[in-house]
């Protein structure tokens, strides 16, 4: 489980988030490409930007969801 104690500075402000777990497998990347962008120096994703509608609220979820490290989390800050 994602942990918002842990989660990298980058990511956007709001309920999405990527924590310090990350792997950098590209699975969020791949599932989202909307709101998850990787950080290069680091090797990790982070979410740059948050979903608005509920088409894009599912597809970070299903990023969430599939994420081998459960390095998302969903109970970030709402704005």
């Amino acid at each position: 489980m994602a942990d918002k104690s842990e989660k990298w500075p980058e990511n956007a402000s709001g309920k999405f988030y990527v924590d310090e777990q990350c792997i950098d497998c590209d699975l969020c990347r791949e599932t989202a490409p909307n709101f998850f962008t990787r950080n290069d120096d680091g090797g990790y994703s982070f979410v740059y930007n948050q979903p608005k509608t509920q088409d894009d609220i599912d597809l970070c979820m299903e990023a969430l969801e599939g994420c081998p490290v459960e390095a998302i989390g969903e109970d970030g800050e709402d704005d």
